[in-house]
């Protein structure tokens, strides 16, 4: 093994300390702070057969966040774009999303955004807001129906 890798292994595991990473996150990582790209892979695939790294538990760790903050799916697939997390591990991770963590999370959110106003203005806001949080048109509407009938 080569001194740089060696640092390369080093300062990985300095890393991981402080967060979950994707395979593809942690050689991005490594890469932007000047490792080589070809240590930066082999040093990730060292930290996967560790078991320090598993995309499918960071996959389903991104999910139950998101979901749990009051974000919809397509947020949520985004993030797990932006972190380099495998797409087909998606489906799998996305499977385990409670639906009613999520609705109660989507309350809570109406919740603090309506503070029970039925204003029009504040209800489009509301409902533009989940929108850009990556529920669909029909689902914030709906979302916002239900929230409004028990308020």
């Amino acid at each position: 093994m080569t001194d740089n890798l060696e640092n390369t292994k080093k300062r990985a595991l300095k890393i991981l300390g402080n967060r979950n990473f994707s395979e593809a996150e942690m050689i991005k990582r490594l890469t932007s702070k000047g490792e080589s790209l070809e240590d930066a892979e082999e040093t990730a695939a060292w930290l996967v057969e560790l078991g320090y790294i598993s995309d499918e538990n960071y996959a389903s760790l991104i999910v139950e966040h998101y979901s749990s903050k009051g974000y919809g799916i397509t947020r949520v697939k985004d993030e797990l774009y932006k972190r380099g997390v495998p797409r087909e591990l998606w489906d799998s991770a996305l499977f385990a999303l409670d639906d009613e963590s999520v609705s109660e999370a989507v309350s809570r959110f109406l919740t603090k955004k309506l503070r029970g106003s039925r204003d029009e203005d504040d209800v489009r806001k509301a409902r533009d807001a989940l929108v850009r949080r990556g529920f669909s048109y029909e689902d914030a509407k709906m979302a916002i129906n239900l929230y409004l009938e028990s308020v």
